[in-house]
């Protein structure tokens, strides 16, 4: 059986799963320093900057988490002949350029 993608889960390698928890878990922390930020009447500015770096983390996260989704699970479904895949990979490109 494959590790990818099998009823819309993916077995991870312990590898992959380290690093993409690590950076969500500095992700985590940075958000909570918002919400600190803010408690601690920051100015307006300096709390944007640091939603700016947030975003710029998720979407370090998202391109990470994708470019390892097209290596395997999109890759093996279209050696399988599961075209599907690429309308779903589409869609979600489509969801991440917005």
């Amino acid at each position: 059986m494959s590790e990818c993608c099998s009823h819309k889960t993916k077995k991870r390698s312990e590898e992959e799963y380290k690093s993409l928890i690590n950076r969500l878990s500095r992700i985590e922390g940075q958000v909570r320093g918002i919400k600190a930020m803010l408690e601690n009447d920051a100015y307006c500015t300096d709390i944007l900057v640091q939603v700016a770096a947030v975003n710029a983390a998720l979407n370090s996260f998202n391109k990470v988490l994708l470019a390892e989704h097209i290596r395997t699970c999109v890759a093996e479904d279209i050696k399988e002949g599961k075209e599907e895949t690429i309308d779903e990979l589409v869609t979600v490109l489509k969801k991440l350029m917005k």
